[in-house]
């Protein structure tokens, strides 16, 4: 099994060299895109957030959140109060800055590793600058439907919460949590938060631009476009409503933009929502990279994820087909 593994990439690999040869300028344009992304939303919107997180876990807001807020997040998650960091920061600085404080947590030994893998899905969300901003008002006109999108992302993210805290059942005690920690000054704190999220944005970055590289590559060859109407033809649905969604399940802001276009619609706007609690393949190479060095297990994360668009677009056709 692993040696048909071995081979198979291999040849995806060399698959992906042969198309670069063939079409570089389509993987041009693709960089292009992915640099653009990341000059006009990803560096402005991420590195302050990335640096204050860092900031934040450095001076103790984990343990502060921990005392304050410790009851609730026991009863409704299973867990020490220190997740609500990873939490709060996660649901107002988009990806992957939940999964970058979760692993910092693990990392200090706040969290334990089974607790990291658990919480992982319902902390690491998308933001609301992307969410109200980039979805609602830029693609949909609309930032009543950007509010719209952020109420059942969140919504969504509460509840695997739960249930991720009714599997588990009774929490165990977490002393690491509740130590104090090591006091930091912010002279000292900040400059190596701020080389931690560089660091960070740099990786983000990479991603982005890998992604939109292969998805030119994808559209040079025609299997997004040729993939795409085969499913329209199949299910019939709206060809640009299909080619968006495939182009989200790969990279997420390359799916959002390829909506521009569609109408005000529950299933349209229910789309957008999957593919915002998802996140892409793009996105979860981002937390793979965010948790490396932890043993954190990134496949939960995946199905969380999975489950996090599912529920999100459940309610967000709900929620649309009752409002609009």
């Amino acid at each position: 099994m692993k040696r048909s593994v071995f081979y198979l990439s291999l040849a995806v690999i060399f698959a992906a060299f042969a198309a670069l040869i063939c079409a570089p300028d389509k993987a041009l344009d693709g960089a292009r895109r992915g640099l653009s992304v990341c000059a006009a939303t990803i560096i402005p919107s991420l590195l302050p957030f990335l640096t204050l997180s860092a900031l934040l876990n450095a001076l103790g807001l984990p343990h502060l959140l921990s005392r304050a807020v410790g009851p609730l997040m026991r009863r409704l998650f299973g867990v020490d109060g220190a997740v609500a960091a990873p939490l709060l920061l996660g649901l107002t600085g988009g990806y992957p800055v939940g999964a970058v404080s979760m692993a910092e947590l693990v990392r200090r030994g706040a969290l334990t590793d089974a607790e990291g893998s658990r919480l992982l899905p319902f902390c690491n969300n998308t933001g609301p600058a992307f969410i109200i901003g980039a979805a609602g008002s830029g693609i949909f006109g609309s930032g009543r439907v950007g509010l719209l999108l952020y109420a059942s992302h969140i919504g969504a993210a509460f509840v695997i919460g739960i249930l991720c805290a009714a599997r588990r059942g009774a929490p165990a005690d977490a002393a690491s949590g509740n130590a104090e920690p090591a006091a930091h000054s912010l002279a000292a704190a900040l400059p190596e938060s701020m080389a931690h999220a560089v660091r960070t944005v740099l990786n983000i970055c990479g991603y982005v631009v890998f992604f939109s590289v292969i998805m030119g590559l994808l559209d040079a060859l025609g299997l997004v476009s040729g993939l795409a109407g085969r499913i329209a033809a199949l299910t019939g649905a709206e060809l640009h409503f299909v080619r968006a969604a495939l182009t989200g399940i790969i990279e997420l802001g390359g799916g959002i933009s390829a909506m521009s276009g569609l109408h005000v619609r529950p299933c349209n706007l229910a789309l957008a929502s999957f593919l915002l609690g998802f996140g892409g393949l793009s996105v979860h190479c981002q937390t793979l990279a965010a948790v490396a060095g932890t043993e954190i297990k990134t496949a939960r994360n995946f199905v969380g994820r999975l489950l996090h668009g599912v529920l999100s677009a459940l309610f967000t056709y709900v929620l649309s087909a009752l409002l609009f």
